[in-house]
């Protein structure tokens, strides 16, 4: 039998909500040059993660990664969970 590669896109951010069940809200930034002014410029963006035993809180660093839609907005889930 052939091994499968998994070619789902990984990010790495930090959980800043937590109201909702089995749901968090990830917040990951980075940083790119400004194509023209060439000064580094801090981009953010807001995932909801699929967390299904509830075990982030606010300020954990975690890795999600894409999945299936799993609701309206929620595409990712939660793939490890690093302390702060």
């Amino acid at each position: 039998m052939e091994k499968r590669l998994n070619r789902r896109k990984t990010l790495q951010g930090t959980v800043i909500s937590d109201k909702m069940q089995k749901t968090r809200v990830v917040k990951v930034v980075w940083v790119a040059k400004h194509a023209k002014y060439e000064k580094p410029v801090q981009h953010m963006v807001k995932y909801k993660a699929h967390d299904d035993k509830n075990e982030t809180k606010i300020g954990d660093v975690v890795t999600i990664m894409e999945s299936r839609p799993l609701s309206k907005e929620k595409r990712w889930v939660i793939v490890d969970r690093s302390a702060n």
